[in-house]
């Protein structure tokens, strides 16, 4: 049994079966004391990092909808991520930053790091995750205009590869009033400007 307070999802046990047979051909003995709960832990961790395949994000945007009359850009920024590279499964982390501009509803704020959380809980590629959060908002809010920026490390680079540790991987879409240049160079400079609160 589990603690009542984790859910897993079914294949748990098979899961950790599999990652027992993976620590053998490795050249491991997972029988040994230090790897004897291994199996079950990466099970469980997978089940976790990969828990947006469960969850609906367009619903979690809906379930917080409010009619508003503001239509000046509305900012999240610097909202930290954890994601998995579907090429390796070796983690890429960063920061994305959200805009949009409101036509009639806007959304809780705190529903669109939970639109980051759900994409980047998936095997992804950092532009499907960027060009997946977009959609969402654009598709759920209806607003005059989205943009999203991702700037992210991603380990497949700096553990194997070429190497390169401090490289970072900036990826951005947007629509509707973004299209403007100046809208965008708006954004830019908002989210580049290091103030603390």
């Amino acid at each position: 049994m589990y603690p009542e307070n984790e859910i897993f999802r079914e294949g748990l046990d098979e899961l950790a079966e599999h990652y027992k047979e993976i620590l053998t051909l490795l050249g491991e003995d997972p029988s040994r004391e230090g790897l004897l709960k291994t199996p079950m832990r990466v099970a469980k961790a997978m089940q976790v990092l990969t828990r947006g395949y469960e969850m609906d994000a367009h619903q979690v945007l809906r379930d917080a909808l409010f009619k508003e009359d503001y239509s000046q850009m509305v900012i999240v920024k610097d909202i930290d991520f954890f994601s998995l590279c579907e090429h390796h499964m070796l983690p890429f982390y960063g920061k994305v930053h959200v805009a949009y501009i409101p036509n009639g509803y806007i959304t809780g704020l705190s529903k669109i790091a939970r639109v980051v959380d759900i994409y980047s809980h998936r095997l992804q590629v950092q532009e499907r995750m960027t060009l997946q959060i977009k959609e969402c908002i654009e598709q759920t809010l209806h607003p005059l205009g989205v943009m999203v920026v991702v700037e992210a490390r991603h380990m497949c680079m700096q553990m194997r590869g070429v190497e390169k540790q401090n490289s970072i991987t900036t990826t951005s879409d947007f629509s509707g009033a973004f299209n403007q240049a100046k809208t965008r160079q708006e954004f830019m400079n908002l989210i580049h400007n290091n103030s603390k609160l």
